[in-house]
């Protein structure tokens, strides 16, 4: 089965990529490695603002990361396309690193980030396990709740 028929199964639509808010670029291809730079989640289009302990339980924070890993998938697909390659080539998703507004009292980023770390699965099966770092801090641009990045690792031709 192919990732587009996964997604396509999974109600998924891939987005466009996003318009990025600061000085750097959406994606880096360098040989066989795609670097996505950090996403923030998005609500219907818009900055899904909160702060897990705060103003957000870890089950919305779930579900942002998840949001976070619909947009990543969109980004990859064309960083995949700008070397004229698929989602189909990615041979493995190697690293997600996780940021996480919360208080600092709140102690469930890990279990926040899972909601990326299981679509991922879901889409990419074997190779959608990776390594992760999942990290609280005190803000996010624009009040995030979330913001993830993401390095896959692309077929060698």
């Amino acid at each position: 089965m192919t990732i587009y028929k996964k997604l396509n199964d999974l109600g998924i639509v891939l987005p466009p990529v996003a318009t990025p808010a600061a000085a750097y670029v959406p994606f880096v291809v360098s040989d066989s490695h795609i670097y996505l730079s950090g996403h923030i989640a998005k609500k219907e289009g818009t900055v899904w603002v909160g702060q897990l302990g705060l103003t957000m339980p870890t089950e919305e924070g779930q579900l942002a990361a998840k949001s976070v890993a619909v947009d990543l998938l969109g980004t990859l697909h064309a960083a995949c396309e700008s070397v004229g390659r698929s989602l189909n080539d990615i041979s493995r998703i190697v690293k997600v690193m996780s940021l996480v507004n919360s208080t600092s009292e709140f102690k469930e980023h890990h279990l926040v980030t899972n909601g990326c770390s299981e679509l991922l699965g879901q889409v990419f099966g074997e190779a959608g396990a990776h390594a992760r770092s999942a990290f609280g801090v005190a803000q996010l641009p624009m009040g995030a709740c979330v913001e993830i990045e993401l390095i896959a690792r692309i077929k060698n031709t």
